[in-house]
């Protein structure tokens, strides 16, 4: 791991992480918006996942809300880029499997974490709401790893 953190990893890490963090609460937050609903219950709504009060704490809720998007899509990030480094077909084809791993986050996220948490139904009933999140994971987040990954030295 010496050798991760002396090629950049850790600052790969951070910066795959701004980037698609930014661009998936911003579409998050265009769609609260469009949909009518306020921005900061969104973000409660996401604290609440690890802390369920916080849906009650106001303002300090959608700043942990953020905090807990920010946290989710570093260990993310951290995963692709491990694996990025240790697994050569990942290495030698980053950007087909950045877009798989985006995949198999929204899998994860809509198939196990929200259902479980939330008891949200998956898949959705909408093919919008569908292709929306599918967009968010697989370009927004996983392309937005591989890029990232991509452009590093290598370990």
């Amino acid at each position: 791991m010496a050798n991760a953190v002396k090629s950049g990893f850790g600052q790969r890490v951070l910066l795959a992480t701004a980037i698609a963090g930014t661009l998936d609460i911003s579409m998050a937050a265009i769609e609260t918006a469009r949909a009518g609903k306020p921005i900061g219950g969104m973000l409660r709504g996401l604290a609440s996942g690890p802390f369920p009060p916080a849906i009650d704490w106001g303002l300090g809720g959608a700043v942990a809300g953020l905090l807990v998007h920010y946290a989710i899509m570093a260990v993310m990030a951290a995963v692709f880029l491990i694996a990025r480094e240790r697994i050569a077909i990942v290495k030698r084809h980053t950007i087909p499997a950045a877009l798989v791993y985006g995949v198999i986050l929204w899998l994860v996220m809509y198939g196990l974490v929200l259902p479980l948490r939330f008891g949200m139904p998956f898949p959705s009933p909408k093919p919008e709401a569908i292709a929306k999140q599918l967009f968010a994971h697989v370009v927004l987040v996983g392309l937005t790893f591989g890029l990232v990954a991509r452009s590093g030295r290598s370990a």
